[in-house]
């Protein structure tokens, strides 16, 4: 089981299963919606994620059907829904607070990473999404 919460505490969830897809996402988007370099972001089950102070949570729909949601108070970006993946939470996984066993995948939108940035491993990186 992992735990994560926000900056404050205010929201916090538990998420009882594996966290799928993990990629490192540059994209300006990404990075103006984590005030950092990249996004690392995990897919988790729906069914497998329990969440607490959902009402401290505001909702920023960045494209239709597309929802990035921050603790109201802390400002702390925790998740992402999308009408794309129905059942899936896509988790911002600088938020959780235990040792993650599985390990990202892949760098996204890597031709438009931030200028200062260098990327020193040697997962694949593509220009778009993950190719299927």
């Amino acid at each position: 089981m992992y735990r994560g919460s926000c900056l404050c505490g205010a929201v916090r969830f538990e998420i009882n299963g594996r966290i799928d897809d993990i990629i490192m996402c540059h994209c300006s988007r990404c990075r103006k919606a984590q005030g950092s370099a990249f996004a690392t972001n995990g897919l988790v089950e729906e069914s497998a994620f329990t969440l607490h102070g959902e009402k401290t949570l505001t909702g920023y729909e960045s494209a239709p059907g597309n929802v990035k949601y921050f603790c109201s108070l802390c400002g702390s970006p925790m998740l992402n829904r999308s009408d794309k993946r129905p059942g899936k939470v896509r988790i911002r996984l600088g938020s959780i607070e235990s040792d993650i066993k599985e390990r990202p995948t892949a760098h996204i939108f890597a031709s438009s990473k931030a200028n200062w940035e260098q990327i020193h491993d040697d997962l694949p990186q593509f220009d778009g999404y993950v190719p299927k």
